[in-house]
Protein backbone atom coordinates (compact mmCIF):
# COMPACT_ATOMS: atom_id res chain seq x y z
CA UNK A 1 0.00 0.00 0.00
CA UNK A 2 0.88 3.39 -0.60
CA UNK A 3 -0.30 6.99 -0.66
CA UNK A 4 0.04 10.49 -0.63
CA UNK A 5 -2.33 13.01 1.58
CA UNK A 6 -2.14 16.36 3.74
CA UNK A 7 -1.53 15.84 7.02
CA UNK A 8 -4.18 18.41 8.02
CA UNK A 9 -6.59 15.72 6.39
CA UNK A 10 -5.21 12.85 8.03
CA UNK A 11 -5.52 14.60 11.08
CA UNK A 12 -8.78 15.03 11.02
CA UNK A 13 -9.69 11.46 9.67
CA UNK A 14 -7.83 10.07 12.37
CA UNK A 15 -9.75 12.16 15.25
CA UNK A 16 -12.59 11.56 13.76
CA UNK A 17 -12.15 7.29 13.74
CA UNK A 18 -10.56 7.52 17.02
CA UNK A 19 -13.68 8.59 18.54
CA UNK A 20 -15.03 4.72 18.32
CA UNK A 21 -11.74 3.34 19.50
CA UNK A 22 -11.39 1.89 22.96
CA UNK A 23 -7.87 2.23 24.07
CA UNK A 24 -8.15 -0.39 26.56
CA UNK A 25 -9.76 -2.97 24.65
CA UNK A 26 -8.66 -6.53 25.70
CA UNK A 27 -8.78 -7.68 21.88
CA UNK A 28 -5.59 -6.02 20.70
CA UNK A 29 -6.59 -5.39 17.19
CA UNK A 30 -9.71 -3.06 18.09
CA UNK A 31 -6.88 -0.31 20.05
CA UNK A 32 -5.91 -0.22 15.69
CA UNK A 33 -7.20 2.23 12.65
CA UNK A 34 -8.10 0.19 9.86
CA UNK A 35 -6.19 2.06 6.46
CA UNK A 36 -7.53 0.79 3.31
CA UNK A 37 -6.05 2.60 0.21
CA UNK A 38 -8.71 1.49 -2.75
CA UNK A 39 -8.40 2.52 -6.53
CA UNK A 40 -10.32 5.55 -5.96
CA UNK A 41 -10.48 6.70 -2.27
CA UNK A 42 -8.48 5.79 1.23
CA UNK A 43 -10.65 4.93 4.04
CA UNK A 44 -10.11 4.82 7.63
CA UNK A 45 -11.79 3.15 10.24
CA UNK A 46 -12.40 2.58 14.11
CA UNK A 47 -14.45 0.33 15.35
CA UNK A 48 -15.13 -1.09 19.21
CA UNK A 49 -17.79 -4.14 18.32
CA UNK A 50 -20.70 -1.89 19.37
CA UNK A 51 -19.53 1.48 17.57
CA UNK A 52 -18.00 2.07 13.88
CA UNK A 53 -16.86 5.40 12.12
CA UNK A 54 -15.40 5.06 8.82
CA UNK A 55 -13.69 8.42 7.65
CA UNK A 56 -12.86 9.04 3.86
CA UNK A 57 -9.36 10.27 3.08
CA UNK A 58 -8.73 12.55 0.09
CA UNK A 59 -5.48 11.67 -1.68
CA UNK A 60 -3.20 9.94 -3.92
CA UNK A 61 -3.19 6.37 -4.40
CA UNK A 62 -0.26 4.92 -5.57
CA UNK A 63 -0.24 1.05 -4.44
CA UNK A 64 -3.86 -0.18 -3.44
CA UNK A 65 -3.64 -2.17 -0.04
CA UNK A 66 -4.78 -2.09 3.72
CA UNK A 67 -3.36 -2.47 7.41
CA UNK A 68 -4.18 -1.96 10.97
CA UNK A 69 -2.23 0.76 12.95
CA UNK A 70 -1.78 1.24 16.49
CA UNK A 71 -4.37 4.54 17.43
CA UNK A 72 -2.37 5.98 19.65
CA UNK A 73 0.77 5.67 17.86
CA UNK A 74 -0.06 6.94 14.51
CA UNK A 75 -1.98 10.26 16.32
CA UNK A 76 0.73 11.20 17.88
CA UNK A 77 3.27 10.74 14.94
CA UNK A 78 0.72 12.61 12.00
CA UNK A 79 0.36 15.30 14.41
CA UNK A 80 3.92 16.82 14.62
CA UNK A 81 4.62 15.81 11.37
CA UNK A 82 7.36 18.60 9.73
CA UNK A 83 5.59 19.21 6.34
CA UNK A 84 1.97 18.81 5.21
CA UNK A 85 2.59 16.45 2.17
CA UNK A 86 2.45 12.95 3.77
CA UNK A 87 3.34 9.65 2.46
CA UNK A 88 2.66 6.45 3.56
CA UNK A 89 3.85 3.32 2.81
CA UNK A 90 3.45 -0.69 3.57
CA UNK A 91 5.74 -3.47 3.54
CA UNK A 92 5.02 -7.04 3.15
CA UNK A 93 5.66 -7.66 7.05
CA UNK A 94 2.77 -5.00 7.52
CA UNK A 95 5.47 -2.47 8.31
CA UNK A 96 4.49 1.58 8.23
CA UNK A 97 6.23 4.47 6.89
CA UNK A 98 5.23 7.33 7.55
CA UNK A 99 7.17 10.10 5.47
CA UNK A 100 7.04 14.02 5.72
CA UNK A 101 9.74 15.91 4.54
CA UNK A 102 13.02 15.31 6.01
CA UNK A 103 11.40 13.00 8.82
CA UNK A 104 10.67 9.18 8.40
CA UNK A 105 8.88 6.86 11.29
CA UNK A 106 8.68 3.59 10.43
CA UNK A 107 6.20 1.68 13.17
CA UNK A 108 4.96 -1.83 12.95
CA UNK A 109 1.44 -2.69 12.32
CA UNK A 110 -1.05 -5.85 11.32
CA UNK A 111 -2.97 -7.38 9.15
CA UNK A 112 -5.94 -6.34 8.06
CA UNK A 113 -7.78 -9.40 7.79
CA UNK A 114 -8.62 -10.03 11.70
CA UNK A 115 -10.41 -6.60 11.60
CA UNK A 116 -13.47 -7.36 12.61
CA UNK A 117 -16.41 -6.46 10.09
CA UNK A 118 -18.45 -3.56 10.26
CA UNK A 119 -22.05 -4.64 9.51
CA UNK A 120 -23.68 -3.62 6.18
CA UNK A 121 -27.09 -1.94 6.37
CA UNK A 122 -29.31 -2.10 3.76
CA UNK A 123 -30.25 1.33 2.34
CA UNK A 124 -34.02 0.59 1.88
CA UNK A 125 -35.10 1.95 4.98
CA UNK A 126 -34.39 5.54 5.93
CA UNK A 127 -35.06 9.20 6.66
CA UNK A 128 -32.85 12.51 6.27
CA UNK A 129 -32.52 15.08 8.40
CA UNK A 130 -30.95 18.18 9.44
CA UNK A 131 -27.46 17.65 10.97
CA UNK A 132 -27.85 20.90 13.35
CA UNK A 133 -31.74 19.93 14.09
CA UNK A 134 -29.95 15.96 15.25
CA UNK A 135 -27.17 17.06 17.16
CA UNK A 136 -29.59 20.02 18.90
CA UNK A 137 -31.84 16.90 19.93
CA UNK A 138 -28.76 14.33 21.00
CA UNK A 139 -27.40 17.63 22.93
CA UNK A 140 -30.56 18.55 24.53
CA UNK A 141 -31.07 14.67 25.72
CA UNK A 142 -27.89 12.95 26.10
CA UNK A 143 -27.73 13.92 29.82
CA UNK A 144 -30.37 11.87 31.35
CA UNK A 145 -29.11 8.69 29.70
CA UNK A 146 -28.70 6.24 32.47
CA UNK A 147 -25.53 4.71 33.44
CA UNK A 148 -27.19 1.50 35.01
CA UNK A 149 -25.95 -1.51 32.24
CA UNK A 150 -28.80 -3.73 34.63
CA UNK A 151 -31.54 -1.81 32.24
CA UNK A 152 -29.97 -1.37 28.45
CA UNK A 153 -32.52 0.06 27.83
CA UNK A 154 -32.39 3.30 29.37
CA UNK A 155 -28.42 3.41 28.52
CA UNK A 156 -29.46 4.96 24.95
CA UNK A 157 -32.11 7.22 23.58
CA UNK A 158 -35.29 6.78 22.17
CA UNK A 159 -35.55 8.19 18.51
CA UNK A 160 -39.04 8.20 16.87
CA UNK A 161 -39.90 9.13 13.65
CA UNK A 162 -43.96 9.27 12.23
CA UNK A 163 -45.38 11.58 9.73
CA UNK A 164 -43.37 14.97 10.05
CA UNK A 165 -42.53 14.59 13.34
CA UNK A 166 -39.22 13.44 15.14
CA UNK A 167 -38.30 13.05 18.67
CA UNK A 168 -35.59 11.57 20.75
CA UNK A 169 -36.10 10.64 24.29
CA UNK A 170 -33.47 9.81 27.43
CA UNK A 171 -34.83 8.69 31.10
CA UNK A 172 -32.34 7.39 33.50
CA UNK A 173 -35.43 6.37 35.93
CA UNK A 174 -34.97 9.61 38.11
CA UNK A 175 -35.70 12.24 34.98
CA UNK A 176 -36.67 12.22 31.93
CA UNK A 177 -35.45 14.64 28.61
CA UNK A 178 -37.36 14.92 25.52
CA UNK A 179 -37.45 17.06 22.59
CA UNK A 180 -39.45 17.03 19.65
CA UNK A 181 -39.22 18.90 16.13
CA UNK A 182 -40.35 18.46 12.59
CA UNK A 183 -38.43 18.22 9.49
CA UNK A 184 -41.39 19.18 6.78
CA UNK A 185 -41.37 15.84 5.13
CA UNK A 186 -43.32 12.49 5.67
CA UNK A 187 -41.37 10.10 7.42
CA UNK A 188 -41.78 6.75 7.67
CA UNK A 189 -43.13 5.14 11.04
CA UNK A 190 -39.46 3.94 12.86
CA UNK A 191 -38.08 3.72 16.34
CA UNK A 192 -35.11 2.45 18.05
CA UNK A 193 -32.81 2.69 20.90
CA UNK A 194 -29.67 3.81 20.01
CA UNK A 195 -26.51 3.70 23.04
CA UNK A 196 -25.44 6.95 24.46
CA UNK A 197 -21.79 6.29 23.52
CA UNK A 198 -22.42 6.42 19.92
CA UNK A 199 -24.95 9.27 20.07
CA UNK A 200 -22.63 11.41 21.58
CA UNK A 201 -19.96 11.03 19.46
CA UNK A 202 -21.77 11.18 16.32
CA UNK A 203 -23.32 14.63 17.49
CA UNK A 204 -19.43 15.91 18.26
CA UNK A 205 -19.69 14.88 14.06
CA UNK A 206 -22.09 16.27 13.13
CA UNK A 207 -22.52 19.99 11.59
CA UNK A 208 -24.16 22.26 14.13
CA UNK A 209 -24.27 25.58 12.83
CA UNK A 210 -25.92 25.10 8.92
CA UNK A 211 -29.50 24.16 8.72
CA UNK A 212 -28.97 22.86 4.86
CA UNK A 213 -26.18 20.05 6.11
CA UNK A 214 -28.38 16.33 6.18
CA UNK A 215 -27.49 13.21 7.91
CA UNK A 216 -29.08 10.09 6.26
CA UNK A 217 -30.52 7.79 8.86
CA UNK A 218 -30.53 3.98 7.60
CA UNK A 219 -31.85 1.49 10.09
CA UNK A 220 -31.80 -2.41 10.06
CA UNK A 221 -33.27 -4.80 12.97
CA UNK A 222 -30.22 -4.54 14.84
CA UNK A 223 -28.17 -1.53 13.72
CA UNK A 224 -28.17 1.77 12.77
CA UNK A 225 -26.22 4.24 10.31
CA UNK A 226 -25.79 7.67 10.12
CA UNK A 227 -24.29 9.11 6.95
CA UNK A 228 -22.83 12.63 6.55
CA UNK A 229 -21.07 11.87 3.30
CA UNK A 230 -17.34 11.36 4.08
CA UNK A 231 -18.07 10.29 7.31
CA UNK A 232 -20.30 7.42 8.22
CA UNK A 233 -21.06 6.08 12.37
CA UNK A 234 -22.60 2.60 12.47
CA UNK A 235 -24.10 1.64 15.86
CA UNK A 236 -25.59 -1.49 17.52
CA UNK A 237 -29.31 -0.65 18.54
CA UNK A 238 -30.42 -1.72 22.14
CA UNK A 239 -33.29 -4.35 22.00
CA UNK A 240 -35.96 -4.76 24.05
CA UNK A 241 -39.59 -2.36 24.77
CA UNK A 242 -38.42 1.42 25.91
CA UNK A 243 -40.21 3.11 28.16
CA UNK A 244 -43.85 4.14 27.78
CA UNK A 245 -43.07 7.66 28.63
CA UNK A 246 -46.05 9.27 26.93
CA UNK A 247 -48.01 7.44 30.38
CA UNK A 248 -45.97 8.89 33.06
CA UNK A 249 -46.25 12.61 31.66
CA UNK A 250 -48.94 13.77 33.74
CA UNK A 251 -52.27 15.42 32.09
CA UNK A 252 -53.75 17.27 34.68
CA UNK A 253 -51.40 19.21 37.09
CA UNK A 254 -52.66 20.51 40.54
CA UNK A 255 -50.24 23.60 40.48
CA UNK A 256 -48.86 25.23 36.83
CA UNK A 257 -46.17 27.63 37.34
CA UNK A 258 -45.05 30.25 34.95
CA UNK A 259 -40.99 31.31 35.70
CA UNK A 260 -38.35 33.31 34.21
CA UNK A 261 -36.23 30.27 33.14
CA UNK A 262 -32.57 32.07 34.01
CA UNK A 263 -33.77 33.80 37.27
CA UNK A 264 -34.82 30.11 38.29
CA UNK A 265 -31.65 28.16 36.92
CA UNK A 266 -29.49 31.78 38.81
CA UNK A 267 -31.29 30.60 41.53
CA UNK A 268 -30.79 27.30 42.29
CA UNK A 269 -27.26 27.71 41.16
CA UNK A 270 -27.16 29.85 43.80
CA UNK A 271 -28.39 27.08 46.37
CA UNK A 272 -26.21 24.41 44.64
CA UNK A 273 -22.74 26.29 45.79
CA UNK A 274 -23.46 24.97 49.64
CA UNK A 275 -24.28 21.64 49.05
CA UNK A 276 -20.97 19.97 49.49
CA UNK A 277 -21.30 16.36 49.33
CA UNK A 278 -24.65 13.67 49.60
CA UNK A 279 -27.05 15.54 47.11
CA UNK A 280 -30.23 13.44 48.49
CA UNK A 281 -29.01 14.93 51.79
CA UNK A 282 -29.20 18.22 51.18
CA UNK A 283 -31.82 19.06 48.23
CA UNK A 284 -32.90 22.13 46.65
CA UNK A 285 -36.31 23.29 48.36
CA UNK A 286 -38.79 24.94 46.38
CA UNK A 287 -41.68 26.31 48.41
CA UNK A 288 -44.36 29.07 48.18
CA UNK A 289 -46.25 31.38 50.19
CA UNK A 290 -48.36 32.96 48.06
CA UNK A 291 -49.28 32.97 44.61
CA UNK A 292 -46.30 35.30 42.98
CA UNK A 293 -43.31 34.14 45.52
CA UNK A 294 -40.81 30.99 44.31
CA UNK A 295 -38.78 30.59 48.06
CA UNK A 296 -35.80 28.56 46.32
CA UNK A 297 -33.59 27.04 49.30
CA UNK A 298 -31.33 24.89 50.74
CA UNK A 299 -29.46 23.77 54.06
CA UNK A 300 -26.30 21.88 54.54
CA UNK A 301 -23.65 21.48 56.73
CA UNK A 302 -21.84 24.37 54.92
CA UNK A 303 -24.55 26.61 55.42
CA UNK A 304 -27.97 27.76 53.91
CA UNK A 305 -29.26 29.88 50.87
CA UNK A 306 -32.52 31.15 50.48
CA UNK A 307 -33.58 33.28 47.72
CA UNK A 308 -37.13 34.45 46.75
CA UNK A 309 -38.11 35.35 42.56
CA UNK A 310 -41.06 36.10 41.22
CA UNK A 311 -43.77 33.18 39.44
CA UNK A 312 -46.95 33.31 38.45
CA UNK A 313 -49.35 30.14 39.91
CA UNK A 314 -52.61 28.60 38.95
CA UNK A 315 -53.61 25.73 41.54
CA UNK A 316 -52.09 24.89 44.46
CA UNK A 317 -49.21 26.24 46.05
CA UNK A 318 -46.14 23.54 46.66
CA UNK A 319 -43.56 22.92 48.84
CA UNK A 320 -41.16 20.14 47.00
CA UNK A 321 -37.54 18.49 47.05
CA UNK A 322 -35.36 18.31 44.10
CA UNK A 323 -31.73 17.06 43.51
CA UNK A 324 -30.07 20.51 42.37
CA UNK A 325 -28.22 18.82 39.46
CA UNK A 326 -31.47 17.91 37.47
CA UNK A 327 -33.12 21.19 38.08
CA UNK A 328 -29.69 22.60 36.72
CA UNK A 329 -29.44 20.11 33.47
CA UNK A 330 -32.66 20.15 32.75
CA UNK A 331 -33.18 24.38 32.77
CA UNK A 332 -29.84 24.95 31.23
CA UNK A 333 -30.67 22.59 27.79
CA UNK A 334 -33.82 25.11 27.42
CA UNK A 335 -33.58 28.23 25.19
CA UNK A 336 -36.72 30.00 25.97
CA UNK A 337 -36.64 32.72 28.17
CA UNK A 338 -40.13 31.51 30.44
CA UNK A 339 -40.83 28.32 30.97
CA UNK A 340 -44.25 26.03 32.47
CA UNK A 341 -43.74 23.71 35.56
CA UNK A 342 -45.97 21.64 36.36
CA UNK A 343 -46.67 20.06 39.78
CA UNK A 344 -48.88 16.87 40.79
CA UNK A 345 -48.49 17.19 44.94
CA UNK A 346 -45.25 16.92 47.15
CA UNK A 347 -44.95 13.39 45.63
CA UNK A 348 -45.12 13.83 41.98
CA UNK A 349 -42.64 14.62 39.16
CA UNK A 350 -42.50 18.00 38.33
CA UNK A 351 -42.50 18.60 34.37
CA UNK A 352 -41.04 21.70 33.12
CA UNK A 353 -42.86 22.60 29.28
CA UNK A 354 -43.40 25.74 26.67
CA UNK A 355 -45.13 28.17 27.41
CA UNK A 356 -46.36 27.64 23.60
CA UNK A 357 -46.07 24.57 21.83
CA UNK A 358 -44.51 21.22 22.82
CA UNK A 359 -40.97 21.23 21.19
CA UNK A 360 -39.38 19.55 24.87
CA UNK A 361 -40.77 17.95 27.99
CA UNK A 362 -38.26 17.73 30.98
CA UNK A 363 -39.43 15.28 34.04
CA UNK A 364 -37.64 15.29 37.17
CA UNK A 365 -39.13 13.12 40.15
CA UNK A 366 -38.29 14.56 43.69
CA UNK A 367 -36.67 14.02 46.65
CA UNK A 368 -39.02 12.39 49.66
CA UNK A 369 -38.86 13.72 52.62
Amino acid sequence: MKFNCNKSDLIEAVSIVQKAIKTNSTIQILDGILIQAEEDKIKLTGYDLETGIEADLRGDVIEKGSVVINSRYFGEIIKRLPEEMTTITTDDRNSVAIVSGASNTSIKGSSSESYPKIPIIETSNKITVSQKMLKTMIDKTIFAVSKDDTRPSLTGCFLESKDSAISMVAIDGFRMALRRDSAGDEFPEMSYIIPGKALSEAAKIFDGDNDDNEVIIYSSSNHLLFDVGDVRIVSRLIQGPFVNYNSIIQKNPKTIMTVNRKSLLNAVDRAALIIMTDERRCPVQLAMSDESTLLVAANAEAGSHKENIDVEVQGDLIDIDFNYKYLIDALKNIEDEMVKIEFNGSQGPCIIVPTEGNAYVYLILPIRR
